[in-house]
């Protein structure tokens, strides 16, 4: 089966073309950081008119790239939610008129599922069942994976997600538009030791998150440099390196509980943090203490992208799911929630 995977539920555009037999045949991406930039965050209206801009240049782009035509897509998989309505609501309208066109099926895609199974595209994929920290700007959960659409939620943060945590503390302290990387990067010639935050919600049992508290408590060592004439470009470094400590070793100890937890070994790392080059030897250093494994995908596959998509999408329409020509997107909408395989 040839799927033809669409993702438009923020800010970047994706379009991938995957093969159950020959696998990803080609991707494309465009990201709309530049267009949001000056506003210090990403603004809807504009993300909805972008991805209407890009999304079929950027088909034709993938086609030509697999050597293929409309006549070679079996179906056609989009995100369906969560995320932002307007953005979202592009990618299903396009996915089910060419669906129509091409007299092929549509499926709706769980935008987290498609990151958790990101993972399942590379040369060694992970073996069912394990444990995924799904990490991004609007998510942090960790999950008990069983199988598709088998999830049960071990834990989730109770207030901001770990992306949004690092996106808010960098304008916070004055650096730009997306705020993850600003912060890995200054974290690299941070002074070790200097400041020293808490690790939130580690001190009592349970698998929740907590991060704003500490991006509070960035702000609060900010203004008090600021106080004391000591704000320069390496007090940001130092304070991007503790932040970054604090949220790395925060999620590390939890991913530990949740292994112990569930028994098992296998540990994914999904989302847009699970690309953090901090995060990734942390949690590999963590694994090997209890004889465990770790797998994320490489890095153009953690954020937002299409392949995940057409994957995910392909998994279940070759399971016989299928759906009707309406066009229904979410804003909201639980992984727990979705058809097992």
């Amino acid at each position: 089966m040839r799927v033809l995977g669409l993702e438009t539920s923020c800010d970047e555009t994706g379009v991938a073309l995957y093969d159950s037999e020959q696998g990803l045949l080609a991707d494309a991406l465009f990201s709309q950081i530049d267009l949001h930039r000056i506003y210090g965050g990403v603004v809807p209206e504009l993300a909805s008119r972008d991805h209407v801009k890009r999304m079929l240049p950027l088909i034709r782009q993938v086609l030509d790239e697999a050597g293929s035509t409309a006549e070679d897509i079996d179906a056609i998989a989009y995100t369906a939610g969560p995320g932002l309505v307007g953005a979202l609501l592009v990618g299903a309208s396009c996915a089910q008129a060419l669906a129509f066109a091409w007299g092929v099926p549509a499926l709706g895609v769980h935008h987290m599922e498609g990151h958790l199974l990101a993972p399942m595209l590379e040369e060694s994929p992970p073996e069912f069942p394990f444990v995924a920290l799904l990490v991004s700007g609007g998510h942090t959960q960790l999950v008990r994976v069983d199988g598709i659409g088998r999830y049960e939620l071990l834990g989730e943060s109770l207030d901001d997600a770990a992306g949004e945590a690092f996106d808010k503390t960098a304008k916070l302290i004055g650096l730009a538009y997306p705020g993850g990387p600003e912060i890995a990067r200054l974290a690299e010639t941070g002074i070790p030791g200097r400041f020293v935050f808490p690790r939130p919600m580690t001190d009592r049992p349970g698998l929740d998150f907590s991060f704003s508290g500490l991006k509070t408590y960035a702000l609060n060592t900010w203004q008090a440099c600021k106080a004391a004439g000591d704000a320069g470009e390496q007090t940001r470094c130092d304070i991007a390196l503790a932040f970054q400590q604090a949220v790395v070793a925060t999620l590390a100890i939890k991913c530990k509980r949740a292994l112990k937890q569930t028994g098992l070994k296998r540990l994914v790392i999904a989302g847009g943090v699970s690309a953090n080059k901090a995060l990734r030897q942390e949690l590999e250093s963590m694994v090997a203490t209890v004889s465990g494994q770790v797998f994320y995908a490489r890095p153009r596959f953690c954020t937002d992208n299409g392949a995940m998509i057409a994957y995910a999408g392909c998994q279940r329409l070759q399971a016989g799911q299928h759906e009707g020509p309406a066009i229904v997107v979410h804003a909201r909408w639980p992984m727990d929630s979705l058809p097992a395989l």
